[in-house]
C-alpha cells in the first residue's frame, strides 16, 4: 500500500533519491544508465508515478543512441525496495521500442541468489526483445570495471563496503553466511542478520 502523496511529489522523491542517473560510459563508449535498487522506495512510489518519471525524464535521454544499464542490486530487499513482479512487467511493457532497441547491455551488480533463480527460471519468458541475452551478472566491482569506465561512474560507499564483505564472506553471494573462523576472524555466533536476509529476498 502506497503512502498518499501526489504523482508529482513521488516523481520529485525519485529525483531527490538519485535512483536513476545517466552519466558515464562503458568500455564500448555506450552511455550508462545507473540504477540504485536500494534507493527505490517501493512502499511510497506507485507504478504510475515511476512510469511517468521514466517517460518524462529518462527515456528521452536514451532513446536516440546505444546505451547500457548498470543495475546496482547491493543491499536491495524484496520487502523494502522491490515493487513486485507485475509492476516490473508493467514498467517493462511501457518502455518505448526505440529505447529497447538501443539497450545493448545490462550489468547486474551483486546479484543475490533469489535474483539469479528468478532470471534463470522466468527471465527468458518475462523479458522479450532479447533483453535476457544482454544480461551480465557482475559479482564484484573489480569485474565491473572491466566493462565500465570507473572514473565516469559514481557508486555509493555502501556498495564498496558490501564488496569488501563479499571478499571475506564469499557465501554471502548466495544469501548465506559462513561461520568458519578463517573467514570471519572472529568467534562463530548465530546471527539474526542471516535469518533476516533469507526472509527478505535479496
Amino acid at each position: 500500500m502506497h503512502t498518499q502523496i501526489s504523482d508529482s511529489e513521488q516523481q520529485e522523491l525519485i529525483e531527490k533519491l538519485d535512483i536513476f542517473r545517466i552519466r558515464g560510459r562503458d568500455k564500448r563508449g555506450r552511455t550508462v544508465l545507473r540504477i540504485i535498487g536500494k534507493f527505490f522506495p517501493a512502499r511510497i512510489v506507485s507504478v504510475d508515478a515511476l512510469r511517468k518519471y521514466l517517460e518524462e525524464r529518462i527515456f528521452p535521454e536514451i532513446e536516440k543512441k546505444p546505451f547500457a544499464v548498470l543495475y546496482v542490486h547491493t543491499g536491495t530487499q524484496r520487502c523494502e525496495n522491490f515493487p513486485g513482479i507485475s509492476a516490473v512487467r508493467s514498467i517493462y511493457d511501457a518502455i518505448p521500442i526505440g529505447v529497447r532497441r538501443n539497450l545493448e547491455a545490462v550489468y547486474f551488480l551483486h546479484p543475490g541468489l533469489q535474483a539469479r533463480l528468478f532470471f534463470a527460471t522466468f527471465g527468458r519468458f518475462f523479458f522479450t526483445d532479447g533483453v535476457y541475452g544482454k544480461l551480465r551478472y557482475v559479482s564484484r566491482l573489480d569485474y565491473l570495471w572491466e566493462h565500465v569506465r570507473r572514473s565516469e561512474i559514481e557508486v555509493p560507499d555502501f556498495v564498496y563496503d558490501h564488496d569488501e564483505d563479499l571478499e571475506h564472506r564469499p557465501m554471502m553471494d548466495y544469501g548465506l553466511e559462513s561461520y568458519h573462523p578463517r573467514v570471519y576472524d572472529a568467534p562463530a555466533v548465530d546471527s539474526p542478520v542471516s535469518t533476516y536476509s533469507m526472509r527478505c529476498i535479496s
